[in-house]
């Protein structure tokens, strides 16, 4: 660029360009790419105005991925033939009278979603009041027509067909059918999460035939009762067999659900589910407290999974700061946040050694003959090889045992395994109560598995993996009860800062001391760090110092630091636990199983792995075909 000219945009006029108002259809279309991202999207506001209406059973049906129909019905108490031309208005709506935005007890309010649907497809309502004729209006390319009589029972049904008509440039940036289909699903699944009193049916009418997607009847009971079956419909039996539940109380917020036990945890975060008086949203705030809640059990490539609603006062939160309304913001988010923490610990430490259930679910499985093949009987093993499973037990042995060279830094007590070993048990004398929990000690196998047995069954003991958590649940009790030491650094080491950054930062300083890291100000923006917790060594405190300052900033506190120290605490347990290969006696392995009785979060390991199996005596004789 030469004499210092400065090149014109090319997308903006030189000319000073003149304000016009847009006509009603624009700003319609406008609003429709905020509200309506895809066939979901609509379903979603439909299905919402349909529960607004106070509506006991929903109904949707979809074509080609809600791309061509999608058509809502319910039960609910329907419109006015009067009401509907102001329905397609917008900013007209029956939810609010604006004169408290923050007094809202619906999910919808914005008056937003009808004339936008209207604006970008081809929309048709139905409705019927009590005390009214039916009627109908329809709306095409934003030009809505006349009323006109129309049979109908009780309630409205919205059909809108060819979405995206009106905008087709939006239609190349929908996914395939069975993607779009898909999300149709998904999110009526979430919205009758929290509706167990109404019933749901979802069909696909592709091609003239319509396929039952999903049909949900209304639950009965109480609402902990309907809500675990309800849940027991939609994520499956085994996640309501294995989750603890919820209930818990802060000032006003009150917090109910149901929370999975680690040992039930998930590949990706695909099973969490969260709801703010009522209304589904993907709250950035209250998924992190539920990953904090979990920290602790689960390595990072688990994710725990949970269904959770929060009730609170509307004034509390306010619930119009998106377009979709998927977003929320709480007045106090330090509460909100602590409230599902803490509740999910104390479930979690109630539950005790409690494992999933679907631990013992897939060791039956593995132990089931294979279903294919012929089958082998003993006399056919006559010339095999004396231990044909040595080299997996190798394996195995050598896979579950620590690393000699890790990167915490600390050397091995034991030289690890070397080589295939013949198998190898001991049986221990009848000691110790079978009708204990965990059972009395039976037998030690390949010197790493207790074998237990119980009044109805047996339990599968991984002795390191066990006694790892016992290890560190100790120790963290004695950081508790003692406090975190510090070590002084010879020379403060001096962290420039910019001056927001350094304000917050100081705010949490005594917070941070009790965890053994001081700062204090120095001069200008910067801080100096006097301590460090000694139990870290070695520490870049300036990058540490940082990491605090984002999670502040992102969370309004901080878990990078008691994160560390856990860390620490957990490579200690490790080191300082029974190693695999040890032999144990019998009373040795009887108090390892009363200590697992009376220590929380017993029944997993540090990483989220199961520390025992549990199987029933009469789900073993189904392997002998005894039942």
């Amino acid at each position: 660029m030469s004499g210092g000219m400065i090149a014109p945009r090319p997308n903006i006029s030189q000319a000073p360009p003149a304000i016009r108002q847009l006509d009603e259809s624009a700003a319609n279309r406008i609003a429709a790419g905020e509200v309506v991202e895809r066939p979901a999207s609509a379903v979603k506001e439909l299905v919402e105005n349909a529960l607004d209406a106070g509506a006991r059973r929903v109904t949707v049906a979809y074509a080609d991925g809600g791309k061509t129909l999608i058509r809502v019905s319910d039960d609910g108490h329907g419109m006015a033939p009067q009401d509907l031309p102001l329905a397609l208005s917008r900013h007209a709506t029956s939810k609010i009278d604006g004169s408290d935005l923050l007094n809202i007890h619906t999910f919808g309010f914005r008056g937003e979603a009808l004339p936008s649907l209207g604006a970008v497809a081809r929309l048709t309502i139905t409705s019927h009041a009590k005390g009214h004729e039916g009627a109908q209006i329809a709306v095409t390319g934003g030009r809505i027509g006349a009323v006109r009589p129309a049979a109908l029972n009780q309630g409205t049904q919205v059909e809108l067909r060819d979405l995206f008509h009106a905008t087709p440039a939006r239609l190349k940036f929908l996914r395939t059918d069975r993607a779009e289909a898909q999300a149709i699903a998904d999110t009526v699944k979430r919205l009758a999460m929290a509706e167990p009193y109404v019933s749901f049916t979802l069909a696909d009418v592709s091609g003239g035939q319509s396929r039952d997607i999903l049909r949900l009847e209304a639950e009965q009971g109480e609402l902990f009762d309907a809500m675990e079956a309800r849940l027991a419909r939609l994520l499956g039996r085994d996640f309501t067999a294995n989750a603890l539940r919820i209930d818990a109380r802060r000032d006003e917020l009150h917090l109910t659900g149901h929370a999975a036990l680690p040992t039930y945890s998930r590949g990706a975060a695909v099973a969490q589910f969260v709801f703010v008086n009522g209304r589904p949203v993907r709250d950035k705030l209250l998924t992190g407290a539920l990953r904090a809640a979990y920290s602790d059990f689960l390595s990072r490539d688990r994710h725990p999974a949970a269904v959770l609603f929060l009730e609170c006062p509307p004034a509390l939160v306010d619930v119009n700061v998106h377009p979709a309304k998927a977003e929320v913001r709480f007045r106090d988010p330090g509460m909100a946040r602590g409230l599902v923490v803490s509740a999910l610990r104390h479930a979690l430490a109630e539950a005790g050694h409690r494992a999933a259930s679907t631990v013992a679910d897939a060791t039956l499985g593995a132990m089931r003959p294979e279903a294919s093949g012929p089958r082998i009987y003993q006399m056919d093993l006559s010339n095999r090889s004396r231990h044909p499973g040595a080299g997996a037990v190798a394996q195995s042995y050598a896979a579950q045992a620590p690393s000699t060279d890790g990167p915490d830094g600390f050397a091995q007590t034991q030289a690890p395994f070397d080589g295939p070993a013949a198998p190898s048990a001991r049986i221990e004398p009848e000691t110790g109560p079978t009708d204990a929990p965990l059972g009395a000690a039976r037998a030690q196998l390949h010197e790493n598995y207790i074998i237990a047995q119980t009044s109805d069954g047996l339990v599968i003991v991984d002795q390191h993996a066990a006694h790892e958590r016992l290890v560190y649940e100790r120790l963290k009790r004695q950081m508790a009860d003692n406090g975190v030491p510090a070590q002084a650094l010879l020379i403060p080491e001096i962290v420039p800062l910019s001056a927001g950054d350094a304000a917050r930062l100081l705010a949490h300083a005594a917070d941070l001391a009790r965890m053994g890291l001081t700062v204090e100000p120095f001069g200008g923006d910067a801080v100096a760090v006097r301590e460090t917790p000694a139990a870290l060594g070695i520490v870049d405190a300036a990058g540490l110092v940082r990491d605090i300052l984002d999670e502040l900033a992102d969370l309004g506190q901080s878990q990078s630091l008691n994160t560390r120290l856990d860390g620490v605490l957990s490579r200690m347990a490790c080191h300082g636990s029974v190693r695999s290969g040890r032999q144990m006696r019998a009373e040795e392995m009887n108090a390892l199983l009363r200590e697992m009785e009376a220590t929380p979060h017993s029944g997993q390991c540090n990483h989220g792995r199961p520390t025992y199996v549990e199987l029933k005596l009469a789900d073993i004789e189904k392997l002998f075909g005894r039942r």
